[in-house]
C-alpha cells in the first residue's frame, strides 16, 4: 500500500509539473487531414482476466481499416493496472495516446492532475463526438454523458453506450424447479421471503434457504425496497433531492432486525457478509440455498453447472418482493451503467493529441457502432432470417474471446442487439422484467468527481464511517451488540464527519445535476 501511495504521489508531482509546462489547449489550426497508416495511436487497456487481450482478434483490424490509424496496444492484466496506470502517469514521456479505464473515478486522479485532455478541448477534432452528443435526448444526455463530467465540469471519459440491457444487472432469482416441486409461491414482500425460507428449512433441514452474500454491497443493491434508492452507505435521494446516508437512518434499523431474524432462525448464513464466493456457489449447486438477490448473469452460472447433474435445475428472476409497503419498491438497484471509458493523454505533443483525439472521434461513428459491435457479414456474423447472427465455430464460442467483441478499448456505443446475441434463452426470456423493475436512476457515488476540497473530507471521513458501520451492523445482526446500540451508532457516524461527509457530496453533485 505505501509503495502504491507513494507511486500516486510522484505521478501527481510529475504530471502538475509537466501540465504547468505544456500548457491546456491545443495551439493553431485544427488539421482534420484523414489518419494514415503512417499516424501510430498508442493505447493502454486492460486485459480482463475472462478474456485477456489477444493481439490476433479481428477487431484490431476492423478498428485500424476505419480509423486509418495504425494502432499499437499495451495490454495491462486487470490485477495489475494500478501499479502499471501510476508508473506511466509518473512520465510524461511514458503516457500512451489512449487510456482506457474501467471506472470512472479512477481516471478523475489524473484528470485533476492535468494528465489529460477534455473533449470540450479536442472539439474541434471531434465532429462525430458532437453529433452524437446532440442526439441525445435530455434523459439520455443525463445517464451517458452528464455522468462523465469531471470536477471543472468537463468530459475527459469517453461516454458510452449500448450495454445497458446486460451490462451489470441485479436482480432476485429463485430455484423454479423446487418452488413448482413443493407448490411455494414466489414470494412478494420480505415477510413472504421469511415465510417460505421456513418452509424450505423444514423440507431441506441443512439448507439456508436465502442464500444472500456479499453482505453490505447486496443489502444495497436490493435497498429499494426498503426505501426507493436506499443503499447502507451513501446514496443520492432522487426523491427527497439530497444526499443521505443508509446507515444512519431509521431504514438500518428495519434491516439489521430482520436480517438478525433470518441469521437467528439459520434461514440465512451467519457469515453471508463476508463469504466468498466458492462456498456461496456450493450451496446454491447442492440444494442447500433456493432464493437471493445478486447478479442476474449468476443465471447462466448456476444453470450451466448444475444442469450436468441435474437437468431440472432451474435458477430464474422474480419481482422484487417488498420490505416496507410505505417506501419500498419492487425494485432493484440500477448498476447497469456503462463503467468503461477512453481518455485522452496530455503527451504535450499536439499533433498526438489530435490524432488521438481524431481515433477516439471514429468511434462515435454509425459506422463504428456497426462494426465494433458486428463486424463485417461473410467473417463475424451472417443473416439468418433477416436478423444479424455471430458466426460461431462452436456453440459455445464467446465473441469477446473470439473476436474481440465488446472488450476493453474497443468500442464507445455498440448495437444493443449485438450485445444480446450472445445472450442465452433463460436470460432473454426473464431480461425486460428484470430492467423494467429496476430503479429508474443509479447512485451518482459511482461516478462523482471531487474538487481538491471536496476529496480532502472525503478522504478524511469515508473509509472511516464505512468501516464502522459495517462492523456495528455486522455486530448488531450476529447478536454480538444489542439492538439498543443502534442511536449510538448513529451519533458516532455523526461524530466522525458524517455532515461534513454529505456536504462534500451535494457540492460535488451540484456540477453535475
Amino acid at each position: 500500500m505505501k509503495k502504491r501511495l507513494l507511486a500516486f504521489a510522484l505521478a501527481a508531482l510529475m504530471v502538475l509539473s509537466l501540465a504547468a509546462c505544456t500548457g491546456g489547449g491545443v495551439g493553431g489550426e485544427a488539421n482534420m487531414d484523414p489518419l494514415t497508416k503512417d499516424d501510430v495511436v498508442t493505447l493502454t487497456t486492460l486485459s480482463h482476466a475472462s478474456w485477456p487481450y489477444d493481439e490476433n482478434w479481428v477487431i484490431w483490424d476492423y478498428i485500424e481499416e476505419g480509423t486509418g490509424a495504425t494502432l499499437e496496444v499495451n495490454a495491462v492484466p486487470s490485477t495489475d493496472y494500478f501499479t502499471k496506470w501510476s508508473l506511466m502517469y509518473a512520465s510524461q514521456d511514458a503516457l500512451t495516446d489512449l487510456v482506457i479505464f474501467d471506472y470512472k473515478p479512477d481516471s478523475d486522479k489524473y484528470v485533476s492532475q492535468g494528465a489529460c485532455k477534455s473533449f470540450e478541448e479536442m472539439a474541434p477534432y471531434m465532429p462525430n463526438y458532437k453529433k452524437f452528443e446532440e442526439s441525445l435526448n435530455e434523459e439520455e444526455y443525463k445517464n451517458i454523458v452528464a455522468v462523465r463530467k469531471a470536477a471543472d465540469g468537463q468530459i475527459y471519459y469517453s461516454p458510452a453506450t449500448g450495454r445497458e440491457t446486460t451490462r451489470s444487472i441485479r436482480a432476485w432469482m429463485y430455484r423454479k424447479d423446487i418452488f413448482d416441486k413443493h407448490g411455494l409461491a414466489v414470494p412478494t414482500t420480505y415477510d413472504e421471503v421469511y415465510e417460505v425460507s421456513k418452509k424450505l428449512k423444514e423440507l431441506y433441514p441443512d439448507a439456508y434457504p436465502y442464500g444472500i452474500r456479499s453482505g453490505i454491497n447486496t443489502i444495497s443493491s436490493a435497498g429499494s425496497n426498503w426505501k426507493e434508492y436506499w443503499g447502507v452507505g451513501l446514496y443520492y435521494d432522487y426523491n427527497a433531492e439530497k444526499w443521505c446516508y443508509g446507515a444512519a437512518e431509521d431504514t438500518m434499523l428495519d434491516v439489521i432486525t430482520w436480517y438478525k431474524k433470518m441469521v437467528d432462525e439459520k434461514l440465512c448464513p451467519a457469515d453471508f457478509m463476508t463469504m466468498n464466493s466458492s462456498a456461496w456457489q456450493e450451496l446454491v449447486t447442492t440444494d442447500r440455498s433456493f432464493l437471493f438477490p445478486d447478479y442476474l448473469t449468476r443465471v447462466d452460472f448456476f444453470n450451466s453447472i448444475a444442469r450436468a447433474n441435474n437437468p431440472e435445475f432451474n435458477l430464474t428472476a422474480f419481482v422484487p418482493p417488498i420490505a416496507n409497503p410505505e417506501t419500498g419498491k419492487a425494485q432493484q438497484g440500477k448498476y447497469n451503467y456503462e463503467s468503461v471509458g477512453f481518455t485522452i493523454s496530455n503527451t504535450g505533443d499536439e499533433q498526438r493529441m489530435a490524432n488521438a483525439a481524431k481515433f477516439l472521434d471514429w468511434f462515435y461513428t454509425d459506422e463504428a457502432r456497426d462494426v465494433v459491435s458486428w463486424g463485417k457479414e461473410g467473417e463475424t456474423f451472417e443473416i439468418v432470417n433477416g436478423e444479424k447472427q455471430y458466426i460461431k465455430p462452436n456453440e459455445n464460442d464467446q465473441v469477446n474471446t473470439l473476436y474481440g467483441f465488446i472488450s476493453h478499448g474497443t468500442f464507445t456505443r455498440l448495437d444493443p442487439k449485438a450485445v444480446e446475441a450472445s445472450e442465452s434463452a433463460d436470460i432473454a426470456a426473464v431480461r425486460d422484467m428484470v430492467i423494467e423493475h429496476s430503479d429508474p436512476y443509479y447512485n451518482p457515488d459511482s461516478y462523482l468527481a471531487f474538487n481538491a476540497e471536496e476529496s480532502k473530507v472525503k478522504d478524511e471521513t469515508h473509509t472511516q464511517l464505512q468501516t464502522y458501520a459495517q462492523e456495528m451492523m455486522t455486530k448488531m445482526i450476529l447478536g454480538q451488540e444489542p439492538l439498543s446500540k443502534f442511536d449510538e451508532m448513529v451519533q458516532t457516524l455523526h461524530d466522525l464527519g458524517l455532515d461534513r461527509l454529505l456536504e462534500a457530496y451535494e457540492s460535488a453533485y451540484a456540477r453535475v445535476k
